[in-house]
């Protein structure tokens, strides 16, 4: 039976400068590196970097991170002010912000949770919405 997540792994085309955008402007926690990658954390999150080939997905799948809604402002101005690339508009419920890491995966910092997604969709729901 599965348990949850146990870690994310992206590949990079430049360690050093994914360490420097995952560490120093995302704030994840460097735990150790080696000459082809790097383990980070967030919370309980691990992430892997590994070096290999990129080629970052060309559809709407998306990493996203979560965030207070009291930080949430402070840090996508401190995303923006680092000139971090944008590839979509929030449309849906919650604080978002979708941006791109170095090599061109596509993330998103957001302030909200299931629970609030759920609530909200019980006022605005999707076209063909179904309750499981």
């Amino acid at each position: 039976m599965l348990n949850g997540l146990n870690h994310i792994t992206l590949a990079v085309s430049d360690l050093d400068r994914s360490l420097a955008f995952y560490v120093s402007v995302l704030g994840m926690k460097g735990l150790v590196r080696w000459d082809t990658g790097a383990y980070l954390s967030l919370g309980e999150v691990w992430f892997c970097l590994s070096c290999d080939a990129v080629v970052p997905a060309g559809d709407y799948s998306h990493i996203a991170l979560d965030i207070a809604e009291q930080d949430f402002a402070a840090f996508t101005q401190k995303l923006r002010a680092a000139g971090v690339a944008e590839w979509k508009q929030n449309r849906s419920e919650g604080g978002s912000m979708y941006f791109l890491d170095p090599d061109g995966h596509k993330l998103e910092v957001h302030c909200g949770s299931l629970q609030s997604r759920l609530e909200a969709l019980k006022h605005k729901a999707y076209s063909g919405l179904q309750w499981l």
